[in-house]
């Protein structure tokens, strides 16, 4: 390791969705930057969410109006920014007299319908479950429905195309690099990482440190940094289980269990179903964290008590847990705890350190842009707010039109099949030219893997996304894995395994 420090102005612990984004805003801002990550990109809380960029429907019931309403700001400029990974759906809502009243169902959808300004997406419907299509895959008791929008997100590749932006712009990414130690030294911090595939370590110095680790973000406080904070955060448990999908058409659902906690029914990758999430206190290491047997019941308890055909367990094709890291406001219910952001900057020395507690998907943009605000006082030659107007890459799609852009698609590769085109699309957006290069037929793509997953896609994912791992291709930067068998994901690893051993 050499003794040489290598001076950046601002170093970001944490490669998920909070690290990303501040680290991209900052890059943008003509700051120099560096995030490291202990894993990959979005392995953890990220990678585990619901897929929704939403306002959160029920967060209303506890009062968070403001929460509320920036959400609903931020869904539409993220709409805007990303529409290759970031689209409209209709959400079903069936109502039984056992739930709650059905003037608060509609006070509730109201507020939801105008508390964001909303522009883009249509507004809320009432429907009759005896006749609108919506209500036939529904058990005949419910007769009453309302229906409204929200949108979905391939998480994973908003923290992805967050990290790529950054990059872009100056910003050095290192992946599978935790932070060893982060010391105080003559007003700035001194950073060292050690990339744990290839043992490089290395020194930074630092004008100021962000911590936005997610579930070690008091980890990090402690036993990195060395420092306190007077905040706390709580880890709760979500999980998600994936199974066929066992109605018509594109809208989702979304239903109450006997708890009163609401359970999202979404289409997941075209022919599959993504159902979640639980709620529980986790007091284990986040890095230990998977679905129990309780909780598989409890999810589809909640189907079973609403849909016509029953969900089993061995319906189940895969499940994914996650924890999230929010901020603890002294509420005893997971559910009741806000999913709002807190910044704890602690100024010692001329280094300050910037905590991040808390947030949500939604609102990533928003709180990186506040976060480098709290961090203006020691840049002050840094650039202005840039994000709420700028594409991410993929997302310079003419008037955010993804319609136009899938017609165009049309016109540019009529040798690609359209399962691959749409694979594409929805993941590269713009960005799809750069991934297929001069290929002009589906053998110019190079090795076919199985499913939709070719040679071209791979090497772009290793050369421009940080992906170093098998999995890191099959389930965070696409979802491969749920459509290779098992033999054809063997044969894959070992393909990749061997390709990344002539690379080092």
């Amino acid at each position: 390791m050499s003794d040489d420090k290598e001076t950046v102005d601002l170093f970001v612990i944490g490669g998920g969705i909070n690290g990303a984004g501040i680290a991209r805003d900052a890059a943008g801002r003509g700051l120099s930057v560096v995030l490291c990550e202990k894993d990959d990109l979005a392995e953890g809380t990220s990678s585990r969410s619901g897929k929704l960029v939403h306002g959160g429907l029920r967060y209303l019931e506890y009062y968070e109006f403001r929460l509320v309403r920036e959400a609903l700001i931020e869904r539409e400029v993220l709409m805007n920014a990303a529409p290759h990974i970031i689209w409209p759906l209709r959400f079903v809502l069936p109502h039984s007299p056992d739930d709650r009243p059905a003037w608060l169902v509609r006070l509730g959808l109201f507020l939801y319908d105008h508390l964001g300004g909303r522009k883009k997406l249509p507004g809320t419907r009432t429907l009759d479950l005896r006749r609108d299509p919506e209500g036939a895959p529904l058990l005949d008791k419910y007769t009453r429905g309302f229906e409204y929008s929200d949108c979905w997100v391939d998480d994973a590749r908003l923290v992805v195309l967050n990290a790529v932006d950054a990059a872009e712009r100056g910003a050095t990414v290192l992946t599978r690099s935790p932070c060893a130690s982060a010391r105080r030294e003559d007003g700035a911090w001194t950073v060292t990482t050690k990339d744990r595939l290839t043992g490089e370590e290395r020194t930074f110095r630092a004008k100021a440190l962000v911590n936005a680790a997610g579930p070690w973000v008091s980890d990090v406080i402690t036993r990195v940094a060395g420092a306190n904070s007077s905040r706390n955060v709580r880890l709760v448990k979500g999980s998600h289980i994936i199974v066929p999908k066992f109605w018509e058409g594109p809208n989702s659902y979304l239903v109450q269990n006997h708890d009163k906690r609401v359970i999202f029914i979404n289409p997941y990758e075209g022919d599959k179903a993504l159902i979640g999430t639980t709620d529980i206190a986790h007091e284990g290491e986040a890095n230990d964290v998977h679905i129990d047997d309780s909780e598989i019941e409890y999810l589809l308890n909640a189907v079973n008590r609403y849909f016509k055909e029953k969900l089993r367990p061995e319906d189940i094709l895969e499940t994914f847990s996650g924890v999230r890291a929010l901020f603890d406001d002294g509420q005893g219910n997971p559910s009741a705890v806000t999913r709002d952001y807190v910044f704890d900057l602690e100024d010692r020395d001329g280094a300050p350190l910037l905590n991040v507690f808390g947030g949500k998907i939604t609102t990533f943009r928003e709180l990186s842009e506040h976060g480098l605000q709290k961090l203006g006082h020691y840049f002050p030659t840094m650039g202005r707010d840039w994000t709420h107007d700028a594409a991410l890459p993929g997302g310079e799609i003419k008037n955010a039109d993804y319609d136009l852009f899938r017609e165009q698609m049309k016109a540019d590769y009529p040798w690609m099949p359209r399962a691959l085109r749409q694979h594409y699309g929805r993941c590269y957006g713009a960005r799809i030219a750069m991934l297929v290069g001069d290929a002009t037929s589906v053998e110019g793509l190079g090795r076919h893997f199985g499913g939709q997953l070719y040679e071209a896609e791979v090497r772009y994912l290793v050369e421009h996304e940080w992906a170093r791992t098998a999995e890191d291709v099959l389930w965070r930067r696409t979802k491969h894995r749920l459509d290779l068998s098992e033999a054809e994901k063997a044969d894959f690893a070992a393909w990749f395994d061997a390709q990344q051993r002539k690379a080092a």
